[in-house]
């Protein structure tokens, strides 16, 4: 894997730090850091005080023996429940927002009372005075606005809660173990608990107060799981994303006018990203928010002089949430101008093959296994037909969708920063489709079909693949087929150049299976070749070199090292390999919304008009 971007401006060396600092975006101060870590803490003491009354002796546990015995169950209840609320909110804390400030504002006086009147600690209370007194006093530093939602938030909270909250009952119910009655086996342990979130009384019987204690303990994780998933679901929604049509047309106003630059482009049109724009118009980013991550991917979209314009307000986007900016996909052009703008830091992630359309042939050495395997499938029966969405009528263009959809090989749509994530759109007529057919006995419910290539323009001179579909029956090599078709065919629709698949850490594959690599090398090579199984980082690498491609670096943006790994999921989130959310069943799947070809023909106005 190759070194960093080269060097950045030589002015941002004469930079003060402060202003570096600035300049480099959205970094979490230490205090709001410090205040989340430190109310991380005073809620493990609060969780334990809840679970474990005697977490620490209590000089005056004489005098407790004398109060009202439901005093110590309810106060225990409120102690694990602002502990658990207190975990919660630390992220929160720790990224500066101002909701998370204020439940914290809130919760630490209540479970100050509840380490008082529960196990009567003046250090408990003092721990939760000490934190809740700097909090006052830097309210300033908690400012940021609050993360876009969805409706699956509460779904997620509903799993991940009830999971907390069955795995800390079972700690409950087993941290009495001088007070139960008999020796209860784990059915009856995770029953007691599976009763208690809901209210009742389970198997598990205990001396004395304890039962009580146990009782509203669980109750109080139950309701708190209800109350916090009520209200995910109730508030008011604000997707992550939403392209509107006046986005899409500007966008589209853009690419018309400068999208020969990037092989990306056309991608930013994906309906799930939103966009902000440079104070001129002329630019524009558009990204997608995936666990805090502030994702854009591929160059910024119009004149690069007035990309600087459009980073600005991206960052500034990402200072008000406190998200954490980074870019997937960028070209070295894309990083130079990243880095030097916000001064974050760039890496190689992989390179794009482009095939240039009059130098590709299939003959010679080099081209032989495809050349074999194109003559083969041809002799087999299948014809291919290459062309644009606009010249397919509608009931062709329906069963390609369809098929497209059946044909996917996992449940969630995979593709962010290389993928449209439709196909056949009216909008979208300059597309180009690659279909490959053969006529069966028996034929399926898509007739003749058995492969899709669909491709989305880049400029006036090119296209950049965007998805590959086959019938899992047909013959393999229905890809190889379909790319050399459409090479073939590029010169009738005037396409010059072909953007195919994105292989990441192609370079160290490369180097690493050469005669001479070093240890670490051979090493860096092999898991990535182990990471293969599930991410097809060789299997692309090895597909595309196959079309003896010119290889263009791409990079990735990113604000510090310590950012990678959450960088990496959420790039990993965004591009359907990790879905943090359950699905629904397909039959129970909302279809994809209506086309819009209204934005279509306001972009042709505007690009008329320009």
């Amino acid at each position: 894997m190759s070194g960093k971007v080269p060097q950045r401006s030589p002015q941002l060396g004469h930079l003060s730090s402060r202003v570096r600092n600035v300049l480099r975006g959205p970094r979490p101060e230490a205090v709001p850091v410090l205040l989340g870590r430190a109310c991380a803490l005073v809620g493990l003491l609060d969780v334990a005080a809840g679970v474990f009354p005697r977490f620490r002796h209590s000089r005056m546990h004489a005098i407790a023996e004398v109060l009202p015995g439901a005093t110590g169950p309810f106060a225990a209840a409120l102690s694990l429940s602002a502990g658990v609320l207190l975990l919660l909110l630390a992220h929160g804390l720790k990224r500066g927002k101002r909701r998370a400030w204020r439940a914290a504002v809130v919760l630490l006086p209540a479970g100050a009372v509840a380490q008082f009147t529960y196990r009567h600690s003046v250090i408990g209370v003092l721990i939760s005075l000490a934190l809740l007194a700097p909090l006052l006093r830097h309210r300033d530093q908690f400012a940021a606005l609050p993360d876009p939602r969805s409706r699956w938030r509460a779904l997620a909270n509903f799993v991940l809660m009830g999971a907390g909250s069955l795995a800390l009952g079972l700690v409950i119910v087993s941290a009495h173990p001088k007070t139960l009655v008999g020796d209860p086996s784990l059915a009856d342990r995770i029953t007691h608990v599976l009763y208690g979130l809901f209210g009742f009384e389970g198997p598990v019987d205990y001396q004395g107060t304890t039962s009580w204690t146990v009782a509203f303990s669980l109750g109080a994780l139950g309701l708190l799981t209800a109350i916090t998933t009520i209200y995910l679901a109730f508030r008011p929604e604000h997707p992550a994303a939403a392209l509107t049509e006046d986005d899409e047309a500007r966008l589209r106003a853009l690419l018309a006018r400068h999208g020969g630059r990037d092989s990306l482009g056309h991608f930013a049109l994906r309906r799930d990203k939103a966009v902000v724009f440079s104070p001129s118009g002329k630019a524009a980013v558009t990204y997608r928010v995936v666990s805090g991550v502030m994702l854009a991917s591929g160059d910024p979209i119009g004149d690069v002089e007035a990309w600087p314009g459009a980073i600005e307000r991206f960052m500034d986007e990402a200072r008000a949430h406190s998200w954490t900016p980074a870019v997937m996909g960028c070209s070295e052009t894309g990083a130079e101008v990243w880095t030097r703008e916000t001064g974050l830091d760039a890496l190689e992630l992989g390179d794009e093959a482009v095939v240039d359309v009059p130098d590709f042939s299939l003959t010679g050495r080099a081209m032989r296994n495809v050349r074999q395997m194109v003559k083969r499938i041809e002799r087999a029966g299948y014809e291919t037909r290459v062309r644009r969405v606009r010249d397919l009528g509608e009931t062709e263009l329906e069963r390609i969708r369809q098929a497209a959809e059946d044909w996917r090989g996992t449940d969630t749509e995979r593709g962010f920063s290389m993928a449209l994530g439709r196909v056949g759109d009216p909008s979208d007529g300059d597309c180009l489709i690659a279909t490959a057919h053969k006529a069966d006995d028996e034929p399926g419910p898509y007739g003749d079909l058995k492969a899709i290539l669909h491709f989305v323009p880049w400029g006036t001179d090119g296209v950049s693949l965007d998805l590959m579909r086959r019938d899992r029956a047909a013959d393999p090599g229905m890809n190889e087929l379909l790319i050399v078709a459409a090479l073939q065919a590029a010169p009738k629709f005037d396409i010059a150049r072909v953007s195919l698949n994105f292989a990441m850490f192609r370079s160290a594959l490369a180097r690493g299976e050469k005669i001479g690599a070093g240890p670490v090398l051979r090493a860096w090579r092999g898991l990535l070749v182990f990471l293969s199984r599930w991410f097809q980082i060789e299997s692309l690498y090895k597909f595309n070199a196959k079309f003896q491609p010119r290889w263009e670096p791409r990079f990735v943006v990113y604000r510090a090292s310590a950012d990678l790994p959450r960088l990496g999921l959420a790039a990993m989130q965004a591009e359907g390999f990790v879905n943090m959310a359950l699905p629904l069943p397909r039959f129970l799947r909302r279809r994809t919304a209506a086309p819009r070809p209204c934005a279509h023909r306001v972009a042709e106005r505007d690009i008329q008009a320009a």
